[in-house]
């Protein structure tokens, strides 16, 4: 089957191709920044010393991660119409979702990544009378987001592999333009195997950014 392939055919799905990877590569980008930011809250929510805080964003964070994405994101499509009798859409559906999905993820590798700076560092920061918030803004955090990029990055990947996920609700992603073109072809063969290399080039390339990352920090380290 595979000598037959009609690469023509790729040529001319291009251009709906390109717009499908645009918005997987934005949902990748908005998720992983919201996610990443709400990540770090509730890192640091989940290490206060204020009981109902910590347990409530420990709560979250367990709670979502004990729960497949597609299903959160069939659940936010369908159930969020219905609370407010308004349709938010497939692309708004997906960039909420992944956002507050990942932020769970996010949250878990930064808490260890805040854990990982020597807490001398938080009491010398404290003894030079920097606050608390002080402390986490200049001497912890940076030191967290250095330690923990290379993880970070290799969630983002994860995080770029699950944006195929929101073909569930229809949104127009790479793998859903991947099917609109093989229908309309009747080519389905190519544009599967074409959109299956874009999504290994992709992660192989950040992957091996990956690996250059964790030299660098083993050596400042």
């Amino acid at each position: 089957m595979l000598p037959n392939l009609d690469l023509e055919v790729v040529g001319a799905s291009l251009p709906f191709l390109w717009t499908g990877l645009l918005f997987s590569l934005k949902l990748t980008l908005v998720a992983m920044s919201g996610g990443i930011v709400c990540g770090t809250l509730l890192a640091l929510a989940r290490l206060s010393s204020i009981a109902p805080l910590r347990n409530a964003a420990a709560a979250y964070v367990n709670t979502l991660r004990a729960i497949p994405l597609v299903m959160v994101i069939l659940w936010f499509f369908l159930v969020i119409p219905l609370l407010t009798g308004k349709p938010v859409g497939a692309e708004n559906s997906a960039l909420i979702t992944f956002t507050l999905f990942e932020a769970a993820f996010y949250g878990e590798i930064m808490r260890a990544g805040i854990q990982s700076v020597p807490r001398g560092q938080v009491a010398a920061a404290r003894a030079l009378g920097l606050t608390y918030a002080q402390s986490m803004r200049h001497v912890v955090l940076p030191q967290a987001f250095r330690n923990m990029l290379p993880l970070l990055l290799t969630q983002t990947i994860i995080l770029f592999q699950d944006t195929s996920l929101v073909y569930a609700i229809g949104a127009k992603d790479l793998l859903k333009a991947a099917e609109v073109t093989g229908k309309n072809y009747n080519r389905p063969v190519e544009m599967y195997v074409f959109v299956a290399l874009i999504y290994f080039a992709i992660c192989f390339a950040l992957s091996r950014l990956v690996r250059r990352l964790q030299a660098r920090v083993a050596i400042v380290r």
